[in-house]
């Protein structure tokens, strides 16, 4: 009879004990699961954002190309006015 008792009570320990790893792996696949969505929400944000900071370069160079023009305009109508001034 105590082997009967101890056998019934060495399965069920048994049993909880795989039910329990089985639980953690699946917690387990459910944390990969999300760490793999977070890391490609991750990699949509920073391409996001350097396709931002190109358009925001471009923009700049664009801005500065203009300055320069403008620039060099005004420098030739201040030589222009200097020379018939004279």
């Amino acid at each position: 009879m105590k082997k009967v008792f101890l056998s019934s009570i060495l399965m069920l320990a048994l049993c909880v004990s795989f039910v329990s790893c089985r639980e953690e792996a699946d917690k387990a696949k459910d944390g990969i699961e999300e760490a793999g969505d977070a890391l490609e929400d991750a990699a949509e944000d920073v391409g996001e954002a350097l396709e931002n900071a190109g358009d925001a370069v471009e923009e700049a160079g664009e801005n500065a190309v203009d300055a320069v023009k403008d620039a060099a305009d005004d420098v030739k109508e201040e030589v222009e006015d200097a020379t018939d001034d004279n």
